[in-house]
């Protein structure tokens, strides 16, 4: 339930709007000043507060500065009798999501904050499911504390503010165009349009049609004048996911639109001015595509004036069970279930999984269990055949451990092991003997872990990367220490 502060020094006001937001179920507090008004935020969590900007002890617009301050997740609504635009400016430069000339209706109100908490709620989901949004050139801290919820909305806030472009990247799945969504719903633009367009999944013959539009007649099929994305979006922002999907020849045209905010359309002689921000995202290596020649270098430094990094998962697994959590909430009211939580059994293999489509694909997982589960907890068998096979490499795994185990207690403590690795006497050299270790070693963890390379690396304590870079020095192939009955 949304916690909502009315501040206003005016009794009957702050009354008639604790009414109204008492009605729709929100619970209430009140302050008379602005000074009342930041004691109580620091003492309890609200998601909104509603300042009047004229007040005795604290104005409004101090009041919103130091609230702003302590946390800037909290959302803030401004109040005036005697509205004028420098208030205005100053409102939205402190991080106000709206500035309200008194009398306002109620109703209209408590509509304004019903669409403010659900820009709210769309940043506290971004911050499950996108933790780690930060600088391309930093790609520290995981969330997982309070204070890296506080930088993940801080973060929201600050680029929701500005109007430069951004540049989301990160594996499939791990929430860009939620990432998006959140800056948009959180910025000036908020009240007109988010236009989303998958640059991926359109057919390259229609890609700029798609974008700038077309005239009737403009080529076969054209039976109309179309509207394209662009002007569509005018006003609003426009998200361009999968940039790095679009051709060299459509990459020039959206420079130049990006550079003008002017446009023409397919088969026109008339250009179209436009006024929209532009939220790019990709998942490919757009820095390895300008040295290819498959990606213009302007138009990379045009939208990637703000670049934000989302790990993925597998990166990030303290945050596995909070998203675990969040879904089973969310399909609970879906499917008007009453799952209560997950077998200790089935939260093990989600934290050992690998999660290779990330947040997207736990989510889908988490959906597949609510189908098919018939207790009152998430189990095992309820989890897709690609989590279930990991038990049984587990399983596998462990009995391999075991007769290793076995087989040690019965030979004496110098015997040579499994690995069947010894020190050549007649070659003391430290680094051929150290890599002559390192190969059995990565051997014997492929046969145990059957030539999985995710779980080798993670139960073997070898970073993936350092695995590959080792299997290619050494020669090796993980497929061959496949079980082929498996």
């Amino acid at each position: 339930m949304f916690r909502v502060l009315v501040v206003d020094d005016d009794n009957a006001l702050k009354l008639t709007v604790s009414s109204a937001f008492s009605e729709r179920n929100y619970l209430v507090d009140q302050a008379s000043d602005g000074e009342e008004a930041v004691n109580k935020v620091m003492a309890t969590n609200y998601d909104l507060v509603i300042l009047d900007v004229n007040m005795p002890r604290l104005s409004g617009l101090e009041a919103l500065k130091q609230i702003k301050a302590y946390d800037s997740s909290i959302i803030v609504l401004m109040l005036t009798a005697y509205s004028n635009v420098k208030d205005a400016v100053e409102a939205g430069r402190q991080g106000a999501y709206n500035y309200l000339e008194k009398p306002i209706k109620s109703e209209d109100l408590v509509a304004l904050v019903d669409r403010a908490l659900k820009a709210h709620s769309i940043v506290k989901t971004v911050g499950l499911s996108a933790p780690a949004i930060t600088n391309a050139s930093d790609d520290k801290g995981l969330i997982g504390s309070s204070n890296e919820m506080k930088r993940i909305f801080s973060l929201i806030d600050k680029l929701a503010r500005v109007d430069s472009a951004v540049l989301i990247r990160g594996e499939s799945g791990t929430g860009k165009e939620l990432v998006a969504h959140a800056i948009h719903m959180n910025g000036p633009r908020k009240d007109e349009r988010f236009v989303a367009i998958n640059c991926s999944a359109i057919p390259e013959g229609l890609i700029e049609s798609e974008f700038f539009g077309h005239e009737k007649g403009a080529f076969t099929g054209a039976e109309g004048r179309k509207i394209g994305k662009f002007q569509y979006a005018d006003g609003g922002t426009l998200f361009l996911d999968e940039i790095g999907d679009i051709s060299p020849a459509l990459q020039v045209k959206l420079l130049r639109a990006l550079q003008e905010q002017k446009f023409t359309p397919v088969g026109s002689n008339r250009e179209v001015e436009v006024n929209v921000r532009i939220v790019a995202a990709t998942n490919r290596n757009l820095e390895e595509m300008i040295r290819r020649g498959e990606f213009r270098e302007d138009l990379f430094y045009r939208l990637s004036v703000l670049p934000i990094s989302l790990p993925p998962l597998r990166d990030r697994k303290d945050d596995i069970l909070p998203l675990v959590q969040h879904f089973l909430e969310k399909f609970n009211d879906t499917y008007g279930a009453k799952i209560e939580g997950i077998s200790d059994e089935a939260r093990d293999l989600l934290l050992r999984y690998d999660w290779p489509g990330n947040i997207r694909e736990l989510e889908n997982v988490i959906e597949h269990a609510f189908v098919v589960e018939s207790e009152a907890r998430i189990t095992v068998p309820s989890l897709p055949d690609s989590i279930r096979g990991l038990s049984r490499s587990l399983s596998r795994s462990s009995m391999a451990q075991d007769n290793v185990s076995d087989s040690a207690q019965a030979q004496p403590a110098h015997a040579s092991t499994d690995m069947k690795f010894a020190i050549d006497l007649n070659n003391l050299d430290f680094q051929s003997q150290k890599e002559e270790f390192e190969k059995h070693f990565i051997i014997s963890a492929l046969k145990v872990f059957n030539g999985r390379i995710n779980q080798t690396a993670l139960h073997a304590n070898i970073p993936k990367k350092t695995l590959l870079r080792k299997l290619e020095k050494y020669g090796l192939t993980a497929k061959d220490y496949q079980d082929d009955g498996d």
